[in-house]
């Protein structure tokens, strides 16, 4: 799926670049650009790929300091000159653009929503949110933040691609090390899943295409990825197994939102050479994706990929309900009532009537 990456503060420019440059190793052409926008100078200055500098009058280029109100206000007056900026690196030729921030911070978790709204006032295409969740070892103002800031976001993108700091940390490693490891995979699961939906080299039995995509997160809310990968026997026969336990280990230990399984629409899609994918492997993985979901639009195929290894990647869409993300609104309510009193239920949270960030 063609795709126009936009990183909105910190984490948003981090992530995006990681996803533009792995797209950009591999060959996928996925990605056609990729634009990083920020409050704070010294963030922008560190990345490879091109960059736009907002809210100078109002912060002098230092950020917004986690005020996420603030960093809607800035997004929203400056609308029209970071719309400038996105001239020619959306064009008619691109089928998404993911908007891509951490939601805790200030510049992203109050930029991205009033982003994505500005950009579907304007394109007739899927505007998406791949939004970073804080840790629960992060700041209450974080917690705060995220709440609030993923309340608007499922409003204003058609989804919100949801990744947990938490899911895929690794115990004994420092907070940079730790950031750095998740950017890793989010970059890998997300350029697998825009480049499946593009052409490739080999030819497989049923390659998903990008309307599998956009079908499976039109139902819109919050999606989740998972990802696992093994080494593959040349004979596809022997495969199935190994098909239906990767897709076991995607959906049940490395998903982008852990415990969130019950989803309204989930995508299947089984990488590697196409001589190896087992039809039988792959029948048998999305008939057991649609008894563990719970869903009855599961969709699945190939993605041709030249590799000793199979792999199974899983999109799963409208798991808003799911323990994980009910979880962290809790963490987000109770971090707004220390801050402010008491604040909304988590049911309230989600509720259209609820104040959001505008």
């Amino acid at each position: 799926m063609r795709v126009a990456l936009i990183g909105v503060g910190q984490a948003g420019g981090k992530v995006a670049q990681a996803i533009a440059e792995f797209d950009y190793e591999m060959d996928f052409c996925a990605v056609q650009s990729a634009f990083a926008v920020n409050t704070a100078e010294a963030d922008l200055q560190s990345l490879d790929i091109d960059t736009m500098l907002i809210g100078q009058d109002r912060v002098k280029g230092h950020g917004v300091g986690g005020d996420n109100e603030l960093g809607a206000e800035i997004m929203q007056s400056e609308a029209t000159e970071v719309m400038d900026g996105l001239d020619g690196r959306i064009t008619s030729q691109t089928e998404a653009v993911m908007v891509v921030a951490g939601l805790g911070g200030g510049t992203g978790s109050g930029g991205a929503p009033a982003l994505a709204r500005e950009l579907g006032r304007i394109y007739d295409i899927p505007i998406y949110v791949l939004g970073v969740l804080p840790g629960r070892d992060e700041g209450g103002i974080y917690q705060a933040n995220a709440g609030r800031s993923l309340k608007t976001v499922t409003r204003e993108a058609d989804a919100a691609l949801l990744i947990d700091n938490d899911a895929w940390r690794e115990s004994g490693e420092s907070v940079q090390e730790g950031f750095d490891a998740i950017n890793r995979q989010i970059a890998q699961r997300v350029g697998v899943l825009l480049a499946s939906g593009e052409a490739v080299e080999g030819v497989g039995e049923s390659v998903v295409d990008s309307s599998e995509i956009i079908n499976t997160l039109r139902e819109g809310g919050i999606a989740s990825l998972g990802y696992a990968t093994a080494e593959a026997s040349e004979d596809a026969a022997e495969n199935v197994n190994t098909i239906t336990s990767l897709t076991r280990n995607a959906l049940l230990t490395s998903m982008s939102l852990p415990d969130a399984v019950e989803a309204e629409a989930a995508l299947l899609v089984i990488a590697g050479r196409p001589e190896r994918i087992s039809r039988k492997g792959v029948e048998r993985a999305r008939s057991w994706v649609e008894e563990e979901t719970g869903s009855l639009q599961v969709r699945g195929g190939d993605f041709p990929l030249d590799s000793d290894r199979l792999a199974a990647l899983v999109l799963l869409c409208g798991v808003e309900r799911s323990r994980r993300v009910e979880e962290f609104m809790e963490r987000a309510r109770e971090a707004s009532a220390s801050a402010e009193g008491e604040g909304p239920t988590t049911e309230e949270m989600f509720d259209e009537n609820l104040d959001d960030l505008f």
